[in-house]
This record gives structure tokens, C-alpha cells and sequence, in this order.
């Protein structure tokens, strides 16, 4: 077995697909060294382009990652996904006792030389084994591949929540729902399953109140915006407004100056207050676009575990988008989501490089089964 797949890759590879992450990664490192320059100087005293250096070395780790993983043998790749997701499973459940506090929030690990979001790395993984399991030859009965993929869904979810990490636990689980939804689930297993988990979800907020009081709290500033607690999303809201169509002009906004996790939670903000919703809704729609391109690939496969799997990584991409823009238009509650590409932040620019190289891979497929 060959293990890249280089010959006719450049025939095979979707272009448009291609081309539209390269773009996303090159606006990513343009939109870093405006959003990061004052945090650097003003805030860490630091050089100017200390965050846009290590911004554009993580996107070039990033892209390098999506261009090794795009050329894998794909039988090859399919191999590795179970014990990746197992190493990095063990890794989420290392946080809560090795991980590193920031702000409150436990979420990271930390080595010699660099620290990490084991969720970040988790995500595209565990979509794949959930296709894995639905679309596999040894699990005769689908109800029960369901069933334990959502008992996966659970344990990674409760190690999220205990960081605490409400957003990544939401985006989990509303791509594991439409993952299933996908595979086609009868409706009424899925009504059972979103019932259980609201129910979960108001048990676990009554039963220890100060442990998830900033998900109450976060709730109710969001439901009304005099309460405390809703200041960032406020703030981002104004931005966006003064930004208009055109924007303030490159290195013009204050929302970077009045929000300490603009170039990371509030990037698209950023960008419209500098460059103008324009160039926020072009960001938006190169995403559909990503979305489309997959879309019409699944249309033409017959496997269904290529089917499960782009229409998941698709589903986890433009949830993570539209959960960001949500929130930095005051349209959904504070959760702290990264947008894929063009947030700071190594763990969120790597994971976006791995789900772009699967996904590049799984597109340049040939031969349907």
C-alpha cells in the first residue's frame, strides 16, 4: 500500500475547495496582525508582531498539516483515525488534573514547548468514529451503534462541561445530531435522545447550581441585556454597527482595545468594524461555499461512511461559524467559540488544518464503493 497518494493529485484534489482554505488561512494571517498588534504592544509590552508571528507560524504548521493529510493513502488514513481519537480521548481526560487554569476555565495542557486544547484535536476525529461505527460491518444493529455513539458524546461532553467548556460541548452535540440525522435515524430516536439530553442538561444545572452558575448566568444576561455578564457580546455588537459596510479602516477599530479575547472569540467583529460587514459576509459565504462543494461530492459517492463523514466535518465547520457570528452579533449567548481559520489560537488553527486536509482527502476520491 502506497502511502501517499500523489500521483494525480493534482487532478483529483477539488480546486475550489483547495483554493477557498488557502484563502481563509491567508485572511486569517492578514486579520491577526490587526486584531493583535495593540494586545501586544499595549497590554503584554511586547513587539508589535509577537501574536502575528506566531499566528503565521501556526498557520503554516496548520496548512502544512492539511496539504501531508490531503495526500495520505485514504485506506491509510482510515486506519489511524481509531487510535488518534483514542490518544487524544486519553489526553481530554488528562485536563482535569494536569491541564492548565485560565481565567477560571481549565482546558488546556501544557508541555515543554507549546500548550494545547486536546478538544480542538478531538473533534473531527470523533465525528469520523461515530461514521465509523454507524457505517461499520461488525455492529449489525444500527440502534445500537447510535446508542453508543452517544454514549461516547456523553463521556467526552461531561469532561467538557467540568473545564467548563458549554460551547464545545453545544457544537458536539449539535454535530453529532446531524451526523445521525444524515444517516438516516428514525425521527423518533432522535426525539427520545434530544428530550434526555435538554432533561441532562436542566438536572445537572439544578443539582449543582454553583458549579454551572456561569451557564445561568450567561443565559439570563443574554435574555436581558441590563444584567452583568453580557459586556464582550455588547461590545462586539457596537462594533459591528460602527464598522457599517466599509468599515473603519485597517488598525481604526477600539473593540480590540475594550475586549481582551477579540483576536481569538471576537474576530469576526474585528473584521467588521475595520473592514465592514462586506467583507465579514464574504468570510461567511466562503464557508458555503465549502459546504456546497461537499455537498455536491457526497452527491456522487455510494459509500455511506464518505457520505457520514464529509456531511459531519461540513456540519462541524459551519456550526463553528455560525455559533461565532452568533455570538459576536448578540444572536446566541456567550460561549467562547473560535471561528475556523482566522481565529488566534495554535489548538483552533491546527484542528481547522486537520478537518480541511480530511476533507480534501475524502473529495479527491476517485473510486466509489
Amino acid at each position: 500500500m502506497k502511502f501517499f497518494k500523489i500521483e494525480n493529485y493534482w487532478r483529483n484534489v477539488d480546486k475550489h475547495i483547495l483554493f477557498c482554505f488557502l484563502l481563509l488561512f491567508i485572511l486569517g494571517v492578514f486579520f491577526s496582525f490587526s486584531s493583535t498588534s495593540f494586545l501586544a504592544d499595549e497590554r503584554l509590552n511586547k513587539s508589535n508582531y509577537f501574536f502575528f508571528q506566531k499566528h503565521l507560524l501556526y498557520a503554516f504548521v496548520s496548512f502544512s498539516f492539511m496539504i501531508f493529510i490531503s495526500l495520505i493513502n485514504t485506506d491509510l488514513l482510515n486506519k489511524t483515525l481509531l487510535p488518534l481519537f483514542l490518544i487524544f480521548l486519553i489526553l481530554l481526560t488528562l485536563v482535569p488534573f494536569f491541564g492548565v487554569e485560565v481565567k477560571g476555565a481549565k482546558r488546556w495542557l501544557s508541555f515543554i514547548f507549546f500548550r494545547f486544547q486536546p478538544v480542538e484535536l478531538i473533534k473531527p476525529f470523533f465525528i469520523l468514529i461515530v461514521a465509523q461505527l454507524i457505517t461499520s460491518n461488525w455492529i449489525k444493529n444500527l440502534n445500537f451503534a447510535y446508542l453508543l455513539s452517544f454514549v461516547i458524546l456523553l463521556f467526552i461532553s461531561l469532561f467538557l462541561i467540568t473545564q467548563p467548556d458549554i460551547g464545545q460541548t453545544i457544537l458536539l452535540i449539535c454535530t453529532w445530531i446531524a451526523v445521525i440525522f444524515v444517516s438516516g435515524v428514525n425521527i423518533f430516536y432522535l426525539s427520545l435522545i434530544s428530550i434526555f439530553s435538554t432533561t441532562l442538561f436542566f438536572a445537572l444545572l439544578y443539582l449543582a447550581p454553583e458549579k454551572f452558575a456561569y451557564i445561568l448566568s450567561r443565559l439570563t444576561s443574554f435574555m436581558d441585556p441590563s444584567k452583568p455578564g453580557n459586556f464582550q457580546s455588547q461590545k462586539a455588537t457596537e462594533a459591528i454597527r460602527q464598522g457599517g459596510l466599509k468599515g473603519q479602516g485597517m488598525g481604526e477599530g477600539i473593540l480590540k482595545e475594550s475586549v481582551p479575547e477579540a483576536h481569538t472569540d471576537y474576530i469576526i467583529a474585528v473584521v467588521s468594524e475595520e473592514f465592514g460587514s462586506l467583507i465579514s459576509i464574504l468570510i461567511i459565504l466562503i464557508f458555503l461555499f465549502i459546504a456546497f462543494r461537499i455537498i455536491k461530492k457526497i452527491v456522487s459517492f455510494s459509500d455511506n461512511f464518505y457520505k457520514i463523514s464529509l456531511g459531519g466535518l461540513a456540519s462541524l465547520m459551519v456550526f463553528q461559524v455560525f455559533i461565532h457570528v452568533g455570538v459576536n452579533a448578540n444572536l446566541l449567548p456567550t460561549t467562547g467559540m473560535t471561528l475556523p481559520f482566522l481565529s488566534y489560537g495554535g489548538s483552533s488553527l491546527l484542528s481547522s488544518g486537520i478537518i480541511a486536509g480530511i476533507i480534501l482527502n475524502y473529495t479527491s476520491i476517485t473510486e466509489k464503493n
